[in-house]
Formats: structure tokens, sequence, C-alpha cells
């Protein structure tokens, strides 16, 4: 089996996601992309970070593409996110960014930080 065919976790951005992007990197003259990150800290252990950036794309990012949007997400965070579902939510609680990740065991009440 050579590398095109090894199989990478799957992250899914929903088209509201990508949208939602497009919009946010419009207003921005230096930033072209989302960079989607995991950090240790927060109420349950980890935490996700969202940074506009200059498209700074590594070889092995996994780079998801779409609407005019562009996000980024790293090796490692990867290892945390594998399976997840990022969408863009707009409903009577405020506007967000959530990520839907399986592998998640507990998560605090606002949704950015999570324990596996």
């Amino acid at each position: 089996m050579d590398a095109d065919t090894l199989e990478k976790p799957q992250i899914t951005v929903t088209e509201a996601a990508l949208k939602r992007v497009a919009k946010i990197l419009a207003g921005e003259t230096d930033k072209d992309a989302l960079r989607i990150s995991v950090s240790g800290g927060g109420c349950s252990g980890f935490s996700y970070q969202y940074d506009l950036v200059k498209d700074d794309r590594q070889a092995d990012d996994i780079v998801i593409e779409g609407n005019d949007a562009l996000v980024l997400i790293d090796p490692i965070s990867l290892q945390y996110m594998a399976g997840s579902e990022v969408d863009f939510v707009n409903d009577l609680m405020g506007q967000s960014f959530q990520i839907r990740n399986p592998n998640a065991v507990a998560s605090c009440g606002c949704g950015t930080s999570f324990s596996v």
C-alpha cells in the first residue's frame, strides 16, 4: 500500500461551517484560512482553538476546502478529533462553531473543552 492509499481519519466540516468561515475570511485582508487545533487546558482537559491565519498549511495537515473557505487541522490535533464534525450553529443560545467529537467522553457546558 502506498502513501496515497493510506486512510486518514475523517473530519467533516458542514456546509454551514464552511459558509461562516468564508464570511469571516471575506472581512480579513491578511488571513485566508481557519486553523482548528486542540491544546491542553480548559475545564475538561483539552480545548479547541480557532485561529485565523495566512494559508500556512503543512504537508501533513488535513486541508478542507469548500464554499470559498479553507480549514486546516494539524496531525497532532487530528489524533483527538478523528471522526469529528465541525458545524456552525445559530440558535437561541447564540452563534458558535461546535465540534461533535466521538472521542470525547466528557465536555464542558460551553462545548469548547473536552476529555478523552
